[in-house]
This record gives structure tokens, C-alpha cells and sequence, in this order.
């Protein structure tokens, strides 16, 4: 598939997701609009019910039960491929295989050859950090560990279109941080385009180069926000508090009311 720097790397026009429920329908998403750069990354945020996850399933091809266009590189979704790929929450490792073992379960289909094969796998685990651990299993790695296999195994591929759906969930605080720098890092040396849903306001505006905000009931934009490059680069600068503070504006989440002396 060729892709020109002028053909979006995603396009979603009106796009709307009903379910079929005993008491009728439930309109999950309405009238989506969305252009995503090649490069780009965008960040996905809203309350839960928005129908953020399932705009990404609907974008990796999971459900083609939707209304509206889906196009990636120019081309209609169809179906799930090899040009998507997508780090849930939790890591999902086999637990019974080893770090490369669960990378290279990615390349079951890759026309690579063994040693290009390995190669990869090595490569992507040397990407995130974790060429020593190559041969431990699941259980003998931390959580955000086991993240970074999951996120060397979707992008071992080399993927066009990175989908994230809140990838750094379930790590704590202090690892959250850290993991939120090596992601930035590890998409940008990729120069792979990503979509990031994620609860967390902060990590958003310093992950995104725009930031979609989302409305539930039913799920649809908001609006759309760019971010600064400076907002980007430091949490404490104004530029991030500002953008930080509208964002939770538009999730109805306001600054707490000064406590009286």
C-alpha cells in the first residue's frame, strides 16, 4: 500500500455505531469526524461510555456493523491487517512463551525469513529496553515490563497506524511517568502514527499533538485541541497547566473551591 505525505493516514467521516439491545438500540457513536497526519499522534479522552474504545475497534476492524467511512492510507477498512496494531490495558502476554517468544508470535504470518525474524524481535526489544530479558517469561517481569513486550510486539509489524487504548492503565503512578516518556520516545522513532485513548488528562496533552475530547450518550466530538510544543515537552509549563485546565473544563471537571481560613 502506498502512502503519500498528502494522504491522511486516517479519515473518518460520519461515522456512527449503533447495538441492537432487547429494549431497542443503543447509539454508541454519532457523527464522528476525524483526520489523523501521517505521524501524528492523537490522544482520545471523555468519560466513560463515550464510545472510545469501541472507535478504536472499529478503526482496527474488528466490527464493520457501523455507518459513516473508515479509511486508513486511503484505503476503506475492510477488516483487521497487518498495517494496525493495538496495546490494550493490560499486556496480554502468553504466559507459557518468553519476552522474544510473545514479539515473535506477531511475525507468524511475516514473509521474513528466521534470522530477519529474529532480527526484528531482537531489535524491538532492544527498542523498549528490554534486550537483557529476552528469555524471562511474563511472570518474571514487572508490570510496566510486560507493557513494553506488549508494545515491542505490536510494533515488531512495523505497523502504520498505532492503536493504544489506555496502554498505561494499569501501572503505578511513578511507572506511569516514566512509560508515558519511553512511549513518546518509541512512536517517534518508529514514525509510526498512533491514536492514544486514555482517562488521564496529563498524560494526553504531553503525549498528543492533538487532543480529541469526547461527550457521552452518545458518544461524539467535543472538540479538538492542538497542543503546544511546549506544552509537549514540560508538565510544569503554563502552556501544559492551561491546556490541562480547559480540557477538564470541557469534561465538567472544575478547579476545587478555595477552602475558607
Amino acid at each position: 500500500m502506498t502512502q503519500t505525505h498528502d494522504t491522511p493516514a486516517l479519515e473518518i467521516h460520519g461515522l456512527s455505531k449503533r447495538f441492537a439491545l432487547r429494549e431497542g438500540t443503543l447509539t454508541v457513536l454519532s457523527e464522528i469526524n476525524l483526520v489523523v497526519s501521517p505521524g501524528e499522534c492523537v490522544t482520545i479522552v471523555g468519560a466513560s461510555g463515550c464510545g472510545k474504545s469501541t472507535l478504536l475497534r472499529l478503526i482496527l476492524g474488528l466490527d464493520l456493523d457501523y455507518r459513516g467511512e473508515i479509511r486508513v492510507a486511503g484505503k476503506p477498512v475492510t477488516g483487521p491487517s497487518d498495517d494496525r496494531a493495538i496495546v490494550f490495558q493490560d499486556h496480554r502476554l502468553l504466559p507459557w512463551l518468553t519476552a522474544e517468544a510473545n514479539v515473535a508470535a506477531a511475525l507468524l504470518n511475516s514473509p521474513l525469513g528466521p534470522e530477519a525474524r529474529a532480527r526484528e524481535v531482537r531489535e524491538h526489544l532492544e527498542l523498549v529496553g528490554l534486550g537483557s530479558f529476552a528469555r524471562a517469561y511474563p511472570r518474571q517481569l514487572s508490570g510496566g515490563m510486560a507493557q513494553r513486550v506488549a508494545i515491542a510486539r505490536a510494533l515488531v509489524g512495523r505497523p502504520r497506524f498505532l492503536l493504544l487504548d489506555e496502554p498505561l492503565g494499569a501501572l503505578d503512578a511513578l511507572t506511569r511517568l516514566r512509560m508515558q516518556d519511553e512511549l513518546k520516545r518509541i512512536v517517534a522513532h518508529e514514525g509510526a502514527t498512533a491514536l492514544l485513548v486514555t482517562h488521564d488528562v496529563d498524560e494526553a496533552v504531553h503525549l498528543g499533538n492533538r487532543v480529541v475530547v469526547m461527550e457521552p450518550h452518545p458518544g461524539r466530538i467535543a472538540t479538538i485541541l492542538p497542543v503546544p510544543p511546549a506544552a509537549r515537552a514540560d508538565r510544569s509549563s503554563p502552556a501544559f497547566v492551561q491546556l490541562r485546565d480547559r480540557i477538564l473544563g470541557l469534561l465538567g471537571v472544575g478547579l476545587p473551591a478555595a477552602v475558607p481560613a
